[in-house]
């Protein structure tokens, strides 16, 4: 198994003890920081944007998060992640992620992954899931029997060009919506082929352009990366599995 697969399985023999109380699950994205808490419908979030450092987020955080317990993290974050650690800035936020310690800054245990990784999660419904974020790029991970991979296919050469210039934001807005929907149809049945997995789970914000969808092919929420952010934990909908 890949050393930046997560597995989510819980074994007798290894995960002797009970769950942690409070998760705290971050959603970092390009416009907003969102957040919520275990055991709590509620949901805030934190303007981000194009010079948010990580110091800066948690100089936010401790305003809007004031009151708040927990006593674990976990971070779906838009770029690579290897090793629990981010491996690259990210495109749409400020710089300084790269070598952040969380652990120190939250005070606590902290889980990074990759956000499409994390949405996927909270989408699983067991066998062999291929995820495809539609956003402002292409976020994409598999789930095999409860492992998770990161797939990175965004700036995988396809066509002419890479799999994010024909379905991402920039692409939708190049070619209009009818011919995007197109290409996002091609992409889903040339990833399928390939991948053969048991079913497809469309997330991100652009989902919901896509009036029909391909049989086998589901839609997803983005309150899904929340829930995969609670079973990093061990957790399903913020109360012990």
């Amino acid at each position: 198994m890949p050393s930046n697969t997560t597995d989510t399985r819980q074994r007798a023999d290894t995960n002797t003890k009970p769950p942690p109380r409070a998760v705290l699950v971050l959603d970092v994205g390009g416009s907003h920081v969102k957040a919520r808490l275990s055991g709590s419908p509620a949901e805030i979030a934190v303007v981000s944007g194009k010079t948010l450092t990580p110091r800066g987020m948690m100089t936010a955080l401790r305003t809007a998060l004031a009151g708040w317990h927990y006593d674990v993290v976990s971070i779906g974050f838009p770029a690579l992640v290897a090793h629990g650690h981010i491996a690259h800035e990210p495109v749409n936020l400020g710089p300084g992620w790269v070598g952040f310690d969380f652990t120190a800054a939250f005070g606590c245990p902290v889980k990074v992954i990759n956000d499409a990784a994390m949405q996927a999660l909270g989408s699983y419904d067991g066998g062999c899931m291929l995820f495809l974020g539609l956003g402002t790029g292409l976020g994409s991970a598999m789930i095999v029997d409860g492992r998770v991979e990161p797939m990175e296919l965004a700036h995988v050469p396809y066509k002419q060009q890479t799999y994010e210039d024909y379905v991402g934001e920039s692409a939708r807005e190049r070619l209009g919506e009818a011919q995007w929907r197109a290409e996002v149809m091609a992409v889903i049945e040339t990833l399928r082929t390939a991948l053969e997995p048991d079913y497809v789970v469309l997330g991100g914000g652009n989902v919901r352009l896509l009036a029909s969808l391909p049989e086998g092919v589901r839609r997803g929420n983005n309150a899904n990366a929340f829930e995969g952010g609670f079973r990093l934990w061990n957790l399903d909908n913020g109360a012990p599995s």
